[in-house]
């Protein structure tokens, strides 16, 4: 099945285009000519369709090679629907050609493009009217906002199964397409605007004037810097103000309790290695992971997040995924669990495969407490903003290297934007608190008692048998030995990592006990090995227990060479080792 597009230049056809195509679009010549067309495959209602992008061309009427090899084309191939983008801004102007096109008795769906633009110079276009004159659907579209594309193609896909459903030519009331005289041509488009356009003074909501920043191809991806720059400033800014005075209680209440016990005996390590894993979830992981929980729900009700994925989807179809993948890509920022099983929504395997190994590498919320709880809280958040934006460069580049690895045709989506909406307080509170319950009830049990069972094998000296294992990965980020139990403990629960890490260098004040080079990159170690238990076992249940250990596998070793870089960037630009 093939839709043709088919517009006058700069009617954002190929605007159009670009927001659908897959990311092996292909573009060649006609044969015998410089003129170019670019074909792409689309996945619409499951299934996969050839969209071609056919020149710009004012008319049909064959006095340039653009509109000689146009008709060349709908002439010589199997086109099932032709899909006629029009300025609505300039209705007069597309609509000569859309004449032409009908005079040739294809099925065709009418994209009336740039509605914006039209509502700003104040034009009401009577659409269903125009419909039921010209015979053919005539549908709204901003394609540059992704508004309407889904409709668009929806249609043309019914139209293409069932081409009856609209008779051409019985579709202009006592008139006919085949209007071979300009001059005819003109008078009937112009006569088409009088009746269904009407100029009034309607002005652009405060929505589309937002769209207007927030999807734009440069302002666009300014914003989204500044919106993340100032989520993780709150998050910063409450995390921080809460983690100094709850560590002092709580650092306070642990050393009395060891004294009371007995310094230097089990039982008094053993307490002491409990309350410290108590604390950390109450003073260092929950003043973090509640404020980005809730900040993350108010961009997701408001509408923001389908927005960020409009603005990566191109960075999706770079990386080998089409803009679906963004779902899990999304979803992996609060917890990584549901990101991999989101990935059973797509229908290629390769594309599950790629979509579950790029989501395993999303820092999670309990990768998050990592980043704020070292590198935000002791080097600031511009520095834990950069792990962050640093983390989407090594995702892109692994992505991109794995399609490399396992080469295939994929196939374009189309991304549905919704509307901006009013978030309601308390389903944001629900959702946070539906998150938040899982590490009260999941993770928070495994701090406390990984940290008891951190305690017993300091006791012993066991800890030191551990740390050999991981000293040749620890060796080579310059990491102190001591760090390794709490990596290997951090594959339970990534919050682990953190926890014990105070424990095994024995103080929670990081900066006395590590220099600011080795936080930031054991932060970014952490960002990307192996994922936590659960994580592991959504990718066993979803892609089976090959792919589980090839992407656990491909983990560690993006986890060491992200690190390694991260650790030569911090001495550059922070010093000292």
């Amino acid at each position: 099945m093939r839709f043709a597009l088919i517009g006058q230049p700069n009617c954002g056809k190929s605007t159009l285009f670009n927001q659908v195509a897959g990311y092996r679009a292909e573009t060649g010549n006609f044969p015998g000519t410089t003129v170019t067309y670019t074909e792409s495959r689309v996945r619409v209602a499951g299934e996969v369709v050839e969209v071609v992008d056919l020149p710009g061309t004012y008319s049909l009427a064959g006095t340039n090679p653009a509109e000689r090899e146009t008709m060349r084309y709908l002439a010589s191939r199997q086109v099932d629907v032709i899909i006629n983008v029009v300025d609505a801004s300039r209705l007069s102007a597309g609509l000569e050609l859309t004449l032409e096109l009908l005079a040739l008795g294809r099925p065709m769906v009418i994209a009336l493009n740039m509605m914006d633009e039209a509502a700003r110079l104040g034009l009401e276009i009577n659409g269903p009217g125009l419909e039921q004159e010209l015979g053919v659907p005539v549908l709204p579209l901003i394609a540059s906002k992704g508004r309407g594309v889904k409709p668009l193609f929806l249609r043309a896909l019914r139209l293409a199964k069932s081409p009856d459903e609209v008779k051409v030519e019985k579709s202009i009331r006592g008139g006919s397409f085949a209007l071979t005289d300009p001059a005819e041509r003109h008078a009937r488009a112009r006569e088409l605007v009088q009746r269904f356009v009407r100029s009034g003074e309607r002005r652009l909501s405060w929505r589309d004037r937002l769209d207007d920043v927030l999807l734009h191809p440069l302002w666009g991806y300014l914003s989204l810097f500044l919106i993340l720059f100032l989520f993780f400033e709150m998050v910063y800014g409450v995390g921080a103000a809460l983690e100094g005075p709850l560590l002092a209680f709580f650092d306070g209440l642990t050393a009395g309790l060891g004294q009371r016990f007995g310094a230097g005996t089990l039982l008094s390590e053993l307490v002491i290695g409990t309350m410290q894993g108590v604390s950390a979830g109450i003073a260092i992981v929950l003043p973090y992971l509640v404020p980005f929980l809730l900040g993350l729900g108010l961009l997701e009700d408001i509408g923001y997040l389908p927005r960020v994925a409009f603005l990566m989807d191109a960075l999706m179809h770079r990386i080998g995924l089409h803009g679906k993948a963004v779902v899990p890509f999304i979803l992996g920022y609060g917890c990584n669990v549901p990101a991999v099983m989101s990935t059973r929504t797509l229908e290629d395997p390769r594309e599950r495969y790629l979509a579950a190994a790029v989501a395993t590498l999303v820092p999670c919320a309990a990768r998050l407490s990592v980043v704020f709880g070292l590198v935000a809280f002791y080097l600031g958040p511009v520095a834990a903003l950069s792990l962050y934006l640093f983390n989407l460069f090594v995702i892109a580049l692994t992505g991109r290297l794995l399609s490399r690895v396992m080469p295939e045709d994929l196939p374009g989506l189309i991304l549905e934007i919704p509307p901006y909406r009013l978030p309601t307080l308390r389903i944001i509170v629900q959702k946070a608190w539906f998150r938040v319950r899982e590490f009260v009830t999941e993770a928070w049990p495994l701090l406390i008692a990984g940290s008891a069972v951190l305690a017993a094998l300091i006791y012993f000296r066991a800890a030191a048998l551990l740390n050999v294992l991981v000293r040749p990965i620890t060796w080579t980020l310059g990491l102190p030995s001591a760090t390794g139990v709490p990596l290997i403990f951090g594959i339970l629960r990534k919050e682990l990592s953190l926890i014990m890490l105070g424990q095994a260098l024995g103080s929670t004040n990081f900066d006395a006990v590590l220099t600011p080079v080795q936080m930031y990159t054991f932060a970014a170690f952490v960002m990307f090995y192996i994922p936590c238990l659960a994580t592991l076992g959504a990718l066993k249940r979803e892609l089976g227990t090959r792919s589980l250990l090839s992407i656990a596998g491909l983990t560690v070793v993006v986890a060491l060479l992200a690190a390694s870089v991260a650790r030569v960037a911090a001495t550059l630009f922070v010093g000292g080792g």
